[in-house]
């Protein structure tokens, strides 16, 4: 196990290069770069002026140069200072990175505890009323676009009711129940955006495991039905879940454009587009190299899951 992890986090670190390499390249080959910005807030800077700022921020080297620069700064523990926030890129980056991880948590936990016991039970009963019912919502879920369901659940809740703020985030000082009504309206409409693509692949993944052998040979010896299905077939049918659910791990830490957009939720999606728009290349860098390292994280954490939901599943060993 601690060779496998170990062989797993300098995969990681490779990955992480290679990104940072093409996030770089990408974000650099943009028209445009922050002396421009300036030139355009203030007419008296003149083309000297620019020329000089250029070469003190090091933005008329090649691209290759840039990157060597600011990968030797990174490495020894300096990230780089944010220009749009005129702060350090982590001071910038944290309460971002808080307030996704808050919405978009509680959100995927919503997300998981309602889909896996529908998609469970529509499996248990196939082509019965409450597969149907719950394969209709399944789709009616994954067809509503976010944007629209946003905008829906604004007027009815925020608008004609008034029960709910239609955006922003709770002050500092404020309270638990105050905290979570500004979250209820961005949490509900990233549940049911994702609830129903995570019911279509547990109900899935139950169905295939239903029709193994050993589900029929424990029916035979006659233990419960309840039994058999939450925990034989659950536990086994969750490892292929494991794997989508590891990818939206990911998803976390990267925020959620359109939904923090429209309720004014300052997350790391809005964070991320902002920086990128007003070429602030430091912080958006650290920004996606982090959201990709908690990728990498979860899906080896998937895999670490696949050896307790499975004991046959051994980490690391070649297959004989």
């Amino acid at each position: 196990m601690s060779r496998f992890i170990a062989w797993r986090l300098l995969q990681g670190l490779l990955v992480l290069f290679i990104m940072s390499f093409v996030i770089y390249a990408l974000i650099g080959l943009m028209p445009g770069d922050p002396i421009d910005l300036m030139i355009s807030s203030d007419p008296n800077m003149t083309a000297a002026d620019a020329a000089r700022l250029r070469s003190l921020y090091g933005l008329d080297l090649p691209i290759y140069e840039r990157y060597l620069n600011w990968i030797s700064t990174a490495l020894s523990g300096d990230l780089g200072y944010s220009r749009l926030f005129g702060q350090p890129v982590l001071q910038a980056l944290f309460p971002a990175l808080i307030n996704s991880v808050m919405l978009l948590g509680l959100a995927f936990t919503i997300s998981v505890c309602v889909a896996i016991p529908l998609g469970t039970l529509a499996a248990s009963r196939p082509r019965s009323f409450l597969d149907y019912s719950v394969n209709l919502a399944a789709f009616a879920g994954i067809s509503i676009p976010s944007f629209w369901l946003a905008l829906m659940l604004i007027i009815i809740f925020a608008v004609f009711l008034g029960w709910l703020p239609a955006g922003g985030i709770a002050p500092q000082n404020a309270n638990i129940i105050e905290t979570l009504k500004y979250m209820i309206l961005p949490a509900t409409t990233l549940s049911v955006v994702s609830i129903g693509s995570h019911i279509r692949y547990v109900r899935a993944a139950m169905i295939e495991v239903l029709r193994q052998d050993y589900i029929r040979t424990a029916k035979a010896k006659g233990a419960k039905n309840t039994r058999i299905i939450w925990k034989h077939a659950l536990r086994n049918a969750m490892i292929p879940v494991v794997t989508i659910l590891a990818l939206d791990f990911g998803y976390l830490f990267s925020g959620a454009l359109v939904t923090e957009t429209i309720y004014s939720w300052p997350g790391m999606g809005k964070l991320i587009f902002d920086s990128v728009m007003g070429n602030d290349f430091n912080l958006a860098l650290v920004a996606l190299l982090f959201a990709t390292a908690l990728t990498l994280t979860g899906n080896l954490l998937a895999d670490i899951c696949y050896a307790w939901l499975d004991p046959r599943i051994v980490i690391g060993q070649e297959p004989s």
